[in-house]
């Protein structure tokens, strides 16, 4: 029970304080937590098209430097590991390298 209430004041702790006021007669962390789940569950199906759409779009000239371009490209791959899509390091660069201008096609075999 004490455990319970630990994670219930936990949980409420850390709610913003606009959603305080709304889930503060719940009881109990799982009912909570169940009740938030349902509430935000539906950010991936939101999150995870927008991402993939981002990663297909994305490409190195559109970028001013190269910083600019791996900070987006770590920030697409971060949304769609959060909806569960596992990208490597490889499939990455295979990315940076396929966006490469046809001018720079040596450098991009050199890389």
């Amino acid at each position: 029970m004490q455990d319970r209430a630990k994670a219930l004041i936990f949980l409420h702790h850390h709610l913003h304080e606009g959603l305080k006021s709304e889930y503060l007669t719940i009881k109990y962390s799982l009912t909570l937590w169940l009740s938030l789940k349902e509430r935000y569950d539906h950010q991936k199906t939101v999150i995870f098209p927008k991402a993939q759409n981002d990663k297909l779009n994305l490409r190195l000239q559109d970028f001013k430097t190269v910083s600019e371009y791996t900070s987006t490209m770590f920030n697409i791959t971060s949304r769609l590991r959060l909806c569960g899509e596992n990208i490597s390091d490889e499939a990455m660069m295979e990315k940076t390298f396929s966006t490469f201008h046809a001018s720079n096609l040596l450098l991009q075999q050199q890389y």
